[in-house]
């Protein structure tokens, strides 16, 4: 049964690189759950550091019969000898517990891929939204989903401010429509979006990225002052630096259109991002992206400061470079 229906299934396979597509199908399966049994166990792993016998573990009947999620992502990193142990799993899946595989496509994982789908699991796919039709389809959805409506020319406008990126465009669609009242047309893009010109999450983003943080700052606070909202601020940090984490750990023998394809970005894109990565390391990225998450929560209500969380992401992106 698929995902964000009344009853999850045992298995279910996430595949495709559309991140925020991927991470909505893995917490409708969570939600599912959860409306069944409020007091699921929620299990977050990382392919790379599942265990063997792990799952087999976490999907042991509870002693006070609650039901348990478990979530496997990028689950083309775990190790052959947890595959075999998924893929026999999903064959037999137990009865008080919810598996969710969450991987990206490609070779890498293959097996895990075409094991739990033989074992019959199911399977969702969510591939990458590349044409401009697509993502105003997208934006449109993203608006119903609020309970609104945006006519055609504000949807092309809202695309044309934000860019392509799911999780800009998703981020500007929530806020525009808690922002503004009565079908959301051009001028209402156009008065959300002032400021942009002159200051975008992006420029703030690229500032920090580089360890500038004097001009971060500085054009952050001009941001806010000017209407930018703090939850597209946030975005794009996450988005920069998500970007650093997908050329950086790229195999090295991948180039031109072969490195624009498997990190999903046009090559102009790339360059930029190879030349912010000087003076960045793997534990620094990490350490950047769980500020920028704790920011994430501040500005979407769980503080009382946006300015204060964002300000506070910024400087800890700038520590984290390499050698600061």
């Amino acid at each position: 049964m698929l995902p964000g229906m009344a009853t999850a299934a045992p298995v279910t396979l996430v595949v495709g690189d559309e991140e925020l597509l991927a991470d909505r199908a893995v917490s409708s399966v969570v939600a599912a759950v959860r409306a069944d049994d409020p007091g699921a166990e929620v299990h977050d792993l990382v392919g790379g550091k599942v265990e063997p016998g792990e799952l087999t573990g976490l999907s042991s009947p509870s002693l006070f019969g609650e039901r348990s999620v478990i979530v496997i992502r990028s689950a083309q990193d775990l190790a052959k000898d947890v595959i075999a142990e998924v893929v026999k799993y999903a064959a037999h899946p137990a009865e008080d517990a919810v598996l969710v595989l969450a991987h990206p496509g490609g070779v890498k994982g293959k097996a895990l891929v075409e094991g739990v789908k033989k074992a019959g699991a199911d399977v969702v796919t969510v591939s990458k939204l590349t044409k401009p039709a697509e993502r105003l389809d997208f934006i449109k959805g993203e608006i119903k989903r609020a309970g609104r409506s945006i006519s055609p020319g504000a949807a092309q406008a809202l695309l044309d401010a934000v860019g392509s990126d799911l999780r800009e465009l998703a981020a500007a669609c929530g806020q525009l429509a808690f922002d503004t009242e009565g079908k959301i047309d051009e001028a209402a893009v156009a008065r959300y979006h002032r400021g942009r010109a002159e200051v975008s999450g992006f420029t703030i983003a690229d500032l920090a990225i580089e360890g500038r943080l004097g001009e971060a700052l500085e054009q952050l606070r001009w941001a806010l002052a000017t209407g930018v909202a703090p939850v597209l601020i946030v975005s794009a940090l996450a988005g920069g630096l998500r970007s650093l984490a997908k050329v950086g750990g790229a195999p090295r023998n991948l180039r031109g259109g072969q490195l624009a394809s498997h990190v999903g970005m046009p090559p102009w894109k790339i360059d930029r991002v190879k030349r912010q990565l000087g003076g960045w390391g793997q534990d620094g990225i990490s350490r950047a992206m769980q500020a920028v998450a704790v920011a994430d929560e501040q500005v979407k209500g769980a503080g009382t400061d946006p300015a204060y969380a964002l300000e506070r992401a910024v400087q800890i992106i700038v520590a984290s470079r390499t050698g600061r």
